[in-house]
Order: C-alpha cells, then structure tokens, then sequence
C-alpha cells in the first residue's frame, strides 16, 4: 500500500471519529434536555410532576412532523420512568387531562364526539383511553349540573371509573391492553396530540358545570337553541326505534316495506303534533341542533343523503368534512325523524349496494369504488327527489283538510285558537334558516359529487324505488 493511500485512509478514519464524537455530543445534549422530565429532583426548585406531565403533553402536541417520533419517544420515556413513580403520574395525568377535557366542552365538542374523532383517527385502544378519560373529568360535577343529552351521551359510551383510586388508574390500563408503561405512556402522548389540536365547534348544549340547560326550544346566551332529551323518550318514537329496526333487519321485502310505512305514519304524526302544539301553546320555541356522525367510506354521498333527508323534514344539515360529522339544525320533533330516518336508509342502502356486488360476482365491476361511489349517489338522488315529492303530497292534503274543517266552522282560525298550518309551516322554516345563518355565518355550498360508473347509478337509483316510501309520504315534517 502506498504512503498517499496509507495517508488517505487515516484522515477518513479521523473524519470518522469527529463524526462520532459530535453524534455523541448531539445526543449527549438532547439527553441532558430531557433528563429532567425523565428523571425529577426528589427536593429542591425542580419543575412539579403536573408541570413535567404537561411539559411532556406540550413537547408533543407541538412538535412539528419531522421531531414527532423524537418528542414521542422522549415524551414516552419521561412519563414512563422510573417505575416507582408510576402512581404518582397516574394521578397527575388523570389531573392533567381533565384540565384539557373541560376546555373542549367549553370549545363546543361533547363526550360522542371525541370518541367520534379518536375513533375515526386513531385505534381501538386510544378510543378506550378517550372513555376512560371522559369517564374520570365527569365525576366532578352533579348530576344537576348535565345536560340531560350530556347524561345520555355517558351512558351510551358506558363512560364509568372502573379503578379503584387513581394511583391504579394507568397501571389498569396497561394490565387491560396487555402493554408495559411506555406503551400506555405513547397511547396517552398520541391521544393528547389529536384532542390538543381540535379546533372550536358550535356549542349545542349547555357543557358541565353551567347551570341546568334550558327546557327543550329555550335559546341559551348564546343565541343557540339547546334540544334536550328528556330522560325517557316518548312512546311513540321508541315504536318508530323499533319498527325501524324490525324492517333493517327483515329479509323479506314486502314485510320491510310495511314495517317502514307504519313507522313514517308514526313519524309524521309526531312531527306534526309538535309543530301546531308549539304553535298553539306560544311557548316561542326555537330550533335546535345536533352532530350527525358521517363516516369514510364514501363519506360525501352518505353527507348528501343526510342533507336530503333533512330538507325533507325541513331540517338544514351543514358537512363539517375535516371532523366526520354534520351539524342538523331543525325542531326537536323534526330531528329526530332525521336521525332515524337517515340511519334506517343508509341501513337499506348499504345493504342494497352490498348485494348488488354479489349478485355482479366476485370480480365484477359492482365491486369497485367507483361503482359503490355512483350507486350511493344516485340512492341519495333518488331519495331527495321521493321524500321532497313526498313531503310536498302531504302537505296537500293537510291543507285540504284543514280548509275542510274550516268550511264546516270547527277548523283552524275559527275560533282564534288554533293556528293554520301553512303559517306554522312557513314560520318554522324561516326560524331554521335564521338559526343556521347564526350558526354557520360563513357557509358556503359545496360542490356537486360526480357518479361515473353508469351500472352504479342505475343500480343505486333502482334500490332507492325499491325502498318503497309508501310510509314516507305520510311524512309532514313538523
């Protein structure tokens, strides 16, 4: 070898150590950055375990994408270690996260919707963190101090403390999903970042610890009209839950159609009951609102038949596409026919598109997503255009007997205390709109959704016939 190679060699070799030498450094600085977070002073001015938990809560939420995994690590670490300070640090975290729940509530979101949100963007496991969470900041208020669709919302998540005491809270969770600390620590660190970023929304009840909400129609100090559930519903929309579901889950079309008809009767009877007893009584009700879960796949045709059913029941739906929900504004009564409607349809449709992908074959088109995209545009189409033919008859014919009675001298207006209908009707669409425009000040109209698979639209708008809403017609949205 010669003396210029020999030469050579020994200063890539010294180029090498200096490398090593200041990555050793580099890291030796990051570890002495994060050491007070990981390891704490037991005495002295050393930062409080709350302000290292939160220390390590903020050095993930802000991370920027290329020092994400890094902060997430470190953060992991530092809430993890040591293991004898493991109870301590289940206490503060549960502190810590209160702390950020009751911001949110203040911001507008409720317990269904974060769980909404964490489930739509993380796994299983952050979403029974999320519960578990939920479930700890609610045992500081009274019951008094819930919205009663609060309360609701609580009982459907099944949100209860199931720990002893809040030492054993994260050591539960580890033994629960089989993890040691630093997975239970990551899990916290990552649900933090996703609940730490979500943007303010519009308040639609009361959030705990307000005073008692007001009674369903009242509008809060907000100018928003709160709907609150009662604690038993009525009996007629737990026979309209039930006949729904009967006609979901039957396999027999005729029995399907039947079942459905007589809960749209039902339904129409509730709405417009509500509509002239409002009317009647003065009691100046208002609309109100609430979140309407709407998911991938194929989110945007399943929003667009929302929207159709809710301008059928005279309701507005606004798309908040980035957080998977749509906001529906509308009379309590009319609400929620909207909600059982719309979740019985996309029941059918989905059901409808499923077989039409195995009737197609295995390797068929009806299986591709643009074939499932066309065919759930063209059923929300289909149905927009049935139920607003629907809703359109109906009124009709009420208005026809309503001239009827009065003809005869016992109908509305003939004796000063029975409103008309098409007045109330009228009325009641203005106050939804006015609400919506106070709501949603700068809302814009989204864009048409295209269908591009001929065999998809065809197929979608044939299911949506074969819905039969022979029922639906009787609809009168309140």
């Amino acid at each position: 070898m010669g003396k210029r190679s020999q030469e050579r060699r020994r200063a890539q070799q010294h180029d090498r150590e200096q490398s090593r030498e200041q990555d050793r450094n580099r890291e030796g600085r990051q570890h002495a950055h994060a050491a007070p977070t990981a390891h704490p002073p037991r005495g002295g001015g050393g930062p409080s375990l709350r302000e290292l938990v939160e220390s390590a809560f903020g050095a993930v939420l802000y991370a920027p994408e290329d020092r994400y995994h890094l902060a997430l690590d470190q953060g992991a670490s530092a809430l993890s270690e040591p293991a004898s300070r493991w109870e301590q640090t289940s206490r503060t975290v549960l502190v810590v996260t209160g702390s950020l729940l009751a911001r949110l509530w203040q911001a507008g979101w409720q317990p269904a919707d974060l769980t909404r949100t964490v489930r739509r963007e993380l796994t299983v496991r952050h979403l029974r963190l999320a519960v578990d969470l939920i479930a700890a900041e609610s045992r500081g208020y009274a019951a008094a101090a819930l919205d009663a669709r609060w309360s609701g919302q609580l009982r459907e998540l099944e949100a209860a403390a199931w720990w002893a005491t809040d030492d054993e809270f994260l050591a539960g969770v580890a033994l629960r999903e089989r993890a040691d600390r630093f997975t239970v620590a990551t899990l916290l660190l990552e649900l933090n970042r996703l609940l730490g970023r979500l943007p303010p929304i519009t308040l639609l009840a009361p959030p705990p610890g307000s005073a008692a909400g007001p009674a369903s129609g009242q509008v809060g100090g907000s100018g928003i009209a709160f709907t609150q559930k009662t604690g038993s519903e009525p009996r007629m929309l737990g026979r309209i839950r039930a006949l729904l579901a009967k006609a979901e889950s039957t396999e027999f079309p005729d029995e399907a159609e039947a079942l459905t008809a007589k809960a749209q009767q039902l339904m129409a009877q509730h709405s417009i009951d509500e509509a002239l007893l409002a009317a009647s009584s003065g009691n100046g009700s208002e609309p109100g609102a609430r979140r309407i879960g709407v998911d991938n796949p194929y989110e945007a045709p399943k929003a667009v038949l929302l929207d159709a059913v809710a301008g059928a029941n005279r309701a507005k739906s606004v798309w908040s596409k980035d957080l998977g929900f749509c906001t529906v504004v509308g009379f309590p009564a009319d609400l929620e026919a909207v909600e059982l409607l719309y979740t019985s349809l996309l029941v059918q449709a989905t059901s409808a598109m499923n077989s039409a992908g195995v009737q197609r074959g295995g390797g068929g088109g009806s299986r591709t997503k643009s074939f499932r995209q066309s065919f759930l545009v063209a059923y929300a189409a289909r149905i927009r255009e049935r139920l607003a033919e629907a809703t359109a008859r109906v009124t009709e014919e009420a208005l026809a007997n309503e001239q009827a009675l009065a003809g005869e001298g016992s109908g509305p207006g003939s004796d000063g205390g029975t409103p008309s209908l098409l007045p109330v009707l009228a009325a009641r669409e203005e106050a939804v709109q006015e609400s919506t425009d106070r709501m949603f000040p700068g809302l814009r109209t989204g864009r048409a959704i295209r269908a591009n698979d001929y065999e998809g639209w065809t197929q979608g708008r044939a299911a949506a016939d074969r819905a039969q809403l022979h029922g639906r017609s009787t609809m009168l949205p309140g």
